[in-house]
């Protein structure tokens, strides 16, 4: 473990001259890290959520976007109120002194990085959506996001590649069940006046329903 430590440090502390050195970059690094690489991927998820109402299959398509969206909010609370009291590790600028630090310290703790935890399970949750350009765009935005969560001072490498591997594997391993569950709750807004969160087609209600009796039956 001290191995692994030294090197963690050593990589932020790789990353944090690098970011000494771009000074031309810190606003836009800085907003992003905080705020808007959040908003972005957020943004990705509505877009996914109203291309999918659209498709051959919208319940399945919607339950798939809205797994991606609601497995998100369950793997950060995980990261949150679990692991980071859990593991109490603190953030590097207490322990790794003279560091360039562009954001208000916190006093929470810093393993797993809580947003790369959404942007791994937004990644994740995308490809699982079968949204190809929406997931390719998300995969560039998370992993900026990712890395601006270093490169602002606030995270080790190792807090976001941690962040990111939980995010992704907390959606694709309950994906085949969780799926299944909203498919069948979406299915119930058919046929009233919710249909349109589910279906942007009028016929697709008949064709829906069908296709859930077909899934059922198998």
């Amino acid at each position: 473990m001290g191995s692994l430590r030294t090197l963690d440090n050593s990589w932020y502390i790789d990353v944090n001259h690098f970011a000494r050195n771009t000074g031309w970059a810190h606003s836009f690094m800085e907003f992003y890290a905080l705020y808007a690489g959040i908003a972005f991927l957020g943004l990705l998820l509505v877009t996914a959520w109203w291309a999918a109402r659209r498709d051959h299959d919208p319940t399945l398509a919607v339950a798939r976007v809205f797994w991606a969206a609601g497995g998100t909010v369950l793997a950060w609370m995980f990261s949150s109120m679990l692991f980071k009291p859990l593991i109490a590790e603190r953030r590097p600028y207490w322990t790794l002194h003279g560091m360039e630090v562009l954001l208000a310290k916190s006093q929470e703790f810093s393993f797993p990085s809580g947003h790369a935890t959404i942007a791994g399970a937004v990644i994740a949750g995308l490809w699982l959506a079968r949204r190809k350009v929406l997931a390719s765009i998300a995969t560039v935005a998370g992993l900026l996001l990712a890395f601006g969560r270093v490169y602002v001072g606030v995270h080790y490498p190792w807090d976001v590649i941690a962040g990111l591997l939980w995010g992704m594997a907390f959606i694709l391993i309950l994906a085949p069940i969780a799926v299944r569950i909203l498919a069948w709750f979406t299915a119930l807004f058919l046929g009233t006046p919710l249909a349109f969160l589910v279906a942007a087609r009028p016929g697709a209600s008949g064709q829906t329903i069908t296709s859930i009796r077909q899934r059922t039956k198998a």
